[in-house]
């Protein structure tokens, strides 16, 4: 009992320095500049002691430098460099990107591309944003709501029913907006209508100016989502064209991913 309770600790305490590092890389992605060690243990909430630890370690392998006269510490090129590779190298999204940059001309505005995951949140794999200057602004990585997102919706549309019933029996209908759906029930209706339109949408729901449509893409033999998404106002007054072309983005998708 004492080797597996010490074996759960040692496991424990391994994921919370995985986090912790990736906490650390977020503050300097946010703040956007170097930051003390005082600073760094004052915005990851952690006791000087144990970041102290954590800073000197990313230091040695490289992933930050000291930026001397007592700045504090700045994180180097190496991530950027090994996150490039990993992402000219995705079996996935090699397919998807010459699709999802047609997309984005074609409309004008941001498409994202993304799946369900297991906890029933919408992850997006990946971003294309709008060249327009007042566009919708995400990032691969990001995680949503699926019941308030456009990806989620058409995701969850798609799904068998029982898949289907076990999320809406578990989520919760916290308003985020004015418009958001607020029970079980008038979800259920808006995924029927779309379902029978053929295509899924978030006006407001999430963000009061923010406008999204989307569809179901079976890809890899996995129900993912891509979505084109701006402020409202653009995407309400073009939502028949910008589902047009969804529909023919998930024809070329389905033809890659089969």
């Amino acid at each position: 009992m004492a080797e597996a309770e010490l074996a759960e600790k040692a496991s424990t305490s391994n994921v919370k320095t995985a986090l912790r590092v990736i906490e650390i890389m977020e503050i300097f992605a946010r703040e956007g500049r170097s930051l003390t060690l005082t600073e760094l243990a004052r915005l990851l909430g952690a006791p000087v002691s144990s970041c102290l630890g954590l800073i000197r370690t990313l230091t040695s392998l490289g992933y930050l430098y000291d930026t001397g006269r007592r700045q504090g510490y700045y994180p180097t090129a190496r991530l950027l460099a090994m996150a490039q590779k990993i992402a000219a190298n995705d079996p996935l999204l090699e397919r998807v990107q010459p699709v999802l940059d047609s997309l984005r001309e074609q409309t004008g505005e941001t498409v994202i591309f993304g799946k369900l995951r297991d906890d029933g949140r919408v992850v997006y794999l990946d971003v294309v944003e709008s060249l327009n200057p007042v566009r919708y602004t995400a990032t691969a990585g990001d995680i949503r709501v699926a019941h308030t997102n456009s990806i989620g919706r058409a995701i969850l549309g798609a799904l068998p029913d029982e898949q289907r019933e076990a999320y809406l029996a578990r989520a919760t209908f916290a308003p985020l907006t004015a418009r958001t759906v607020s029970t079980k029930e008038a979800l259920q209706q808006e995924l029927d209508a779309s379902r029978e339109r053929g295509w899924y949408c978030n006006f407001g729901e999430s963000l009061a100016d923010l406008g999204a449509i989307a569809v179901p893409v079976v890809f890899a033999g996995t129900a993912h989502g891509v979505s084109v998404a701006g402020p409202i106002n653009r995407v309400e007054a073009k939502a028949a064209d910008i589902a047009a072309a969804l529909l023919t983005a998930r024809a070329r998708l389905e033809d890659h991913g089969a």
